[in-house]
């Protein structure tokens, strides 16, 4: 399983609208939003969804791990250079994720898209499934990131972050897990 973490350097990541600094250690990271392969069961390949931001934590511990605070995502996301999409500048089109335009009617199996990799390789940052973080948000509720098959190019930038309640099971929502190297 060690092909499914990826490592991405620390640095100082220039966090939201206003690039306030965060500091942000050495992270693996999992290489694709969770699928049933990372839980030693067999399926598509389609993320994992409908599961609530606790679930989804419980599962990152599972895996030896815990869901990324926001500002981890969006250093994985952007890097230092603050890239506007995980990919690079590029606006998107229909190699680099799975959005809105596309048409795809739910999410498809991760990795479909190595066009729209971050350049530590790290797939499905945009698009396909939105995912959990471990920032809270107003009104019980969890940042998430990197919007879903249902969201329009705009979502997918690096910089934007959304929130949903932490109950919410949405088959259009996942999570991706960190760990110390």
């Amino acid at each position: 399983m060690s092909d499914m973490w990826l490592l991405v350097p620390g640095g100082e990541c220039r966090y939201g609208d206003n690039a306030r600094p965060v500091g942000i250690a050495p992270l693996l990271w999992t290489a694709t939003p969770v699928t049933p392969h990372y839980l030693g069961q067999p399926g598509s390949g389609v993320p994992v969804t409908r599961v609530s931001h606790e679930d989804a934590a419980a599962i990152a511990r599972a895996l030896g791990g815990r869901l990324p605070r926001s500002a981890e995502w969006e250093w994985m996301a952007a890097g230092a250079g603050r890239r506007r999409y995980p990919w690079g500048e590029a606006e998107w089109d229909l190699s680099l994720a799975n959005l809105l335009p596309a048409g795809s009617s739910g999410p498809v199996p991760a990795g479909q898209f190595p066009a729209g990799a971050t350049p530590e390789g790290i797939l499905d940052v945009a698009g396909n499934v939105w995912e959990w973080t471990a920032t809270p948000a107003m009104g019980n509720g969890y940042v998430i990131r990197g919007g879903s098959y249902a969201s329009q190019p705009a979502y997918a930038r690096t910089t934007f972050l959304n929130a949903a309640p932490a109950a919410l099971r949405s088959p259009g929502l996942g999570f991706r897990v960190v760990r110390d190297p």
